[in-house]
């Protein structure tokens, strides 16, 4: 029991001891990490007292850093907002006033914003303070509150404040405004800015420096009590803009122009500079002030407005205006401006004087190509021509129209605004639209100068328009060739008649579209200047008024239209004489100043600027008046484009123009008649040609280059006298004679006998040397043309009907000689040897040593003019006065039956009367180097010729 008690209270011991021992080490342990725990606290609240400090350092290192970056950021910024000011205030709307001048913006460009200061945003780099107004905005001017200017004084500093003075609130306004107006007027096509201004209490004192520009019209004041009629117009002009400019198709003036790359109307401004007082806008002018505010922007209506109420909007840019050049514009989020230094007085003075001179002159033109097609050629002419000449205001191609309405086109216009330019535009816009088979055009140009000659080949350059068959240019003195030109053109008209019979058609589209093979295009006959046709009271004139009478009232069903030109159509009595042709000519063409074409209530073209025309389609009603820019088409860079693509697709086959030149002498080697001229024979081998020979004399005046032509047929009469003292003129008029009737006879089948009665003819029987055939030529002289005569006379009847033309110059020198010359033989000299020559012999034709008894060698001459045409003898011959002509064939009252052709250069149409069939003679003024050639047997009357040059 004792033992099991002390056994269990070792037990208990054993377990006490364990338990203690296990409670010490936990007591330990527990201790060691008391003093851990202890020992990692002190070391926590060591770095605890570093965080701090180490923080505020890392703070303070960032803070510099972010104030570093802030600032290099915000120079960058700075500086990319100085160069984007500038790029948006290019030119005339940013430059400094030491440098300025206008710098327009190109056509179509939208206008740039306008500088009016700087901003100081980082002191060292001034950013351009720009104030949007053509096409963006309207411009607010009020004041700055005291209070808010002293606080904008201390943030500029006064640094910045302008040194040259101090200007006061009013005067700091006056600056923007001048500032904004003269940068607009600058940065716009001169004339596209009107400006309108409102300024009753200085009574347009504050804008006296713009006042140049109200003599062209840019300009206009209105009075104190104005202001409710300008605002009226206003709104009216922003209707008249939406109804018809834009007309739905576009939301503003600006989109139009960068979408079309045009702008049809000028930019108006209207400088509003009231009183201050709300209530001296009625409930009337105030709405329509809101109106223009709302809807004027998008139409190119824009306000500058200080002192009266604008409503608030997206529309409208404030600028609050402070003392000392001190600015707040509110697009640039209140930031605050320093002015620019004001305009120079003189500068604002000078530039408006010169863009309203500038003004004056007109807007620049179209260009040329604007009015061509895209692709050349692809339109039909059937149902008539229309092509552009010019744009409207808005910049639209005015097409104009030749067809049966309007059938025929009146232009007129004063010298140097632009009559043929505009000619050369049409005549483009239709060349390019219709091939040569489509159109043709026939051209005359009565100015003493070569406008239509480029449509020629030239020296220069070898291209033609295809579309051209006659070019007739320096035709100012011949008249008979626009006669010629009208009577080709009806001789046309009757041709196309016929074949429209032949066809049962009555126009020209039913015509062609029945006869599609035939060649029907339609044809433009251009005369400018062509009142010089109509001068007088002439047979020409007659005849041209009746031939335009009938091309006008017939030509439009047929496909023949006339344009007419002139300076000025007042004057022109045969025209206006005739009611009825005027009024075939229903197209109207007024250029600035053009009097008559249009009616008298019609005074439109009074007031039209450089470079602009009046398109009338109904005889020139004001209604149908259509106003349009005229491109410059006259450059002959733009047209020598043209015409030389469209030569280079000309026609295969298409052959030149005609061009008649009337100061060019012709050469008769180029002459189509004359290359046409060949021998012949007949049937029975004679060497002499078979039929009658013909003699060209010189170039008719008519649109086929035709010869002059004188056949020498066995009629009697068939001789030719060359009447005149211009001695140049009548050798090349035998000359050329000669030479013609030589290309006949190559191998020597007529005889030619030359007889040199006056030195002035030396020169011109010389230069045939060589082209009459030498074995059958024989040259006189004054002491031995008698015995030529005679033996020419003597042998009429035996020649054995072999061709002996004598050719005669100056016959009238040696006449008197011949009245008194007897049978006496003489000797005959030449220079060229007669049939039968050979070296060192001189011999004589048949007759010439027999002795005859009356006869003197005049008689001789009568006799061969009389009878030698029979047979096959014709003498062609220079007398210097028709009156010794008259003599030589027998003096007053004589029979000139003989002279069945002559020839008159220098001899006025009365002297003539002997010699023309109603014995009045005909209505000639002699001109240099002209002749009028008359044959009886082909003449009605006597037409003026053109002589072949000789030398």
């Amino acid at each position: 029991m004792a033992d099991s008690r002390s056994g269990l209270a070792g037990q208990i011991r054993r377990t006490l001891s364990y338990a203690l021992g296990r409670a010490r080490g936990d007591l330990a342990e527990a201790e060691h990490e008391l003093d851990t725990a202890l020992a990692r606290l002190d070391r926590l609240a060591a770095v605890a007292d570093e965080v701090p400090v180490r923080a505020a350092r890392q703070r303070d290192a960032r803070l510099a850093e972010i104030d570093q970056m802030y600032a290099n950021r915000l120079a960058q910024l700075t500086r990319a907002a100085a160069e984007a000011g500038d790029r948006e205030a290019p030119g005339a709307a940013g430059d400094g006033w030491d440098e300025w001048k206008p710098t327009p913006a190109e056509r179509g460009h939208v206008a740039p914003e306008l500088r009016i200061g700087a901003v100081r945003i980082a002191r060292t780099v001034p950013v351009p303070a720009l104030v949007p107004l053509l096409d963006r905005a309207h411009v607010h001017l009020s004041d700055l509150p005291a209070a808010e200017d002293a606080a904008t004084a201390r943030q500029i500093g006064p640094g910045d404040a302008d040194p040259a003075h101090t200007p006061g609130y009013a005067e700091t306004g006056d600056r923007v405004v001048t500032t904004l107006l003269l940068r607009a007027l600058g940065s716009a096509p001169p004339g596209q800015v009107h400006i309108t201004g409102y300024d009753p209490e200085q009574l347009g004192g504050g804008l006296a420096g713009f006042a140049p520009l109200a003599n062209a019209g840019l300009l206009t004041f209105v009075g104190p009590g104005g202001l409710s009629a300008l605002l009226d117009g206003l709104v009216d002009h922003i209707r008249r803009i939406n109804e018809k400019v834009l007309a739905g198709a576009h939301t503003s003036l600006r989109e139009l122009a960068e979408t079309e790359g045009r702008r049809p109307e000028p930019w108006r401004v209207a400088v509003l500079l009231g009183a201050g007082r709300k209530d001296e806008l009625t409930p009337h002018e105030q709405a329509q002030l809101e109106r223009i505010a709302r809807t004027g922007v998008a139409c190119g209506v824009h306000l500058i407005v200080r002192g009266l109420p604008v409503p608030s909007g997206p529309s409208v840019e404030r600028v609050r205006t402070g003392a000392n050049g001190r600015v707040r514009v509110g697009g640039l989020g209140g930031l605050p401006v320093v002015l620019d230094p004001p305009p120079p007085p003189r500068l604002v003075t000078e530039t408006s004087a010169a863009l309203a001179r500038r003004a004056a002159e007109g807007p620049a033109p179209v260009r040329f190509g604007d009015l061509l097609p895209a692709e050349f050629w692809r339109e039909s002419s059937a149902e008539g021509l229309v092509a552009p000449v010019g744009e409207d205001a808005q910049g639209r191609p005015v097409p104009v129209t030749l067809a049966d309405y309007p059938p025929h086109a009146l232009i007129a216009g004063p010298s140097g605004t632009g009559k043929t330019n505009l000619i050369y535009a049409w005549m483009g816009a239709l060349a390019a639209r219709y091939s040569p088979s489509e159109l043709e055009f026939y051209l005359l140009d009565f100015k003493e100068g070569v406008s239509f000659a480029r449509f020629a080949p030239g020296r220069r350059d070898p291209s033609w328009l295809p579309h051209v068959r006659l070019v007739g240019v320096n035709v100012n003195t011949d008249r008979e060739f626009g006669l010629a030109l009208l009577r080709f053109l009806g001789e046309e008209l009757r041709r196309r008649a016929d074949a429209a019979k032949a066809f049962d058609a009555t126009k020209l589209p039913e015509l062609r579209a029945e006869d599609p093979a035939g060649h029907w295009p339609r044809i433009v006959a251009v005369i400018d200047e062509f009142q010089v046709l109509l001068n007088g009271r002439d047979a020409v004139v007659t005849e041209s008024v009746n031939l335009l009478d009938d091309l006008a009232r017939r030509g439009r069903s047929q496909g023949i239209h006339l344009i007419l030109a002139s300076q000025d159509v007042s004057g022109i009595e045969a025209l206006w004489g005739r009611p009825s042709l005027v009024a075939q000519f229903s197209l109207r063409i007024a250029l600035p100043k053009a009097r008559k074409v249009l009616p008298e209530q019609n005074t439109a073209a009074d007031t039209l600027p450089r470079h602009h025309a009046i398109v009338n389609p109904d005889s020139g009603v004001p209604e149908a008046n259509q106003i349009l820019r005229v491109p410059p088409a006259g450059d002959r860079e733009a047209w020598g484009t043209l015409q030389r693509e469209l030569w280079t697709s000309r026609p295969e086959g298409s052959l030149p123009p005609r061009l008649f030149d009337g100061d060019a002498i012709p050469r008769m080697e180029t002459a189509p008649d004359y290359l046409a001229l060949a021998p012949g024979a007949d049937p029975a081998g004679r060497r002499w040609s078979a039929g009658a020979p013909v003699a060209l004399l010189g170039e008719a005046i008519d649109v086929q280059a035709r010869s002059a032509r004188l056949v020498l047929n066995r009629a009697p009469g068939r001789n030719l006298a060359v009447l005149g003292t211009r001695a140049d003129e009548a050798c090349a008029v035998l000359n050329a004679a000669a030479r013609s009737l030589a290309a006949q006879y190559p191998d020597g089948g007529a005889r030619f006998s030359v007889a040199v009665l006056d030195s002035s003819a030396a020169l011109a029987v010389d230069a045939l040397h060589g082209v009459l055939p030498p074995d059958r030529t024989a040259v006189y002289h004054a002491d031995n043309v008698t015995a030529l005569l005679r033996a020419t006379a003597a042998g009429l009847e035996d020649d054995g009907g072999e061709p002996h033309f004598l050719l005669l110059y100056a016959v009238d020198a040696v006449t008197p000689r011949l009245a008194r010359s007897g049978p006496a033989p003489a000797q005959r000299r030449g220079i060229i040897p007669p049939v039968g020559a050979h070296a060192g012999a001189s011999p004589k034709p048949a007759g010439l040593d027999q002795p005859a008894a009356a006869p003197t060698g005049l008689d001789d001459l009568r006799r061969i003019l009389t009878a030698g045409p029979e047979h096959h003898t014709h003498v062609l011959g220079w007398w210097r006065q028709p009156g010794r002509l008259r003599d030589d064939l027998g003096g007053i009252g004589s029979r000139t039956d003989a002279i069945g052709s002559w020839l008159a250069l220098d001899v006025h149409g009365s002297e003539l009367s002997q010699f023309y069939p109603d014995g009045r003679g005909p209505a000639w003024y002699p001109r240099p180097w002209r002749g009028l050639f008359f044959d009886r047997a082909v003449h009605r009357v006597a037409e003026a010729i053109i002589p072949y040059g000789w030398t």
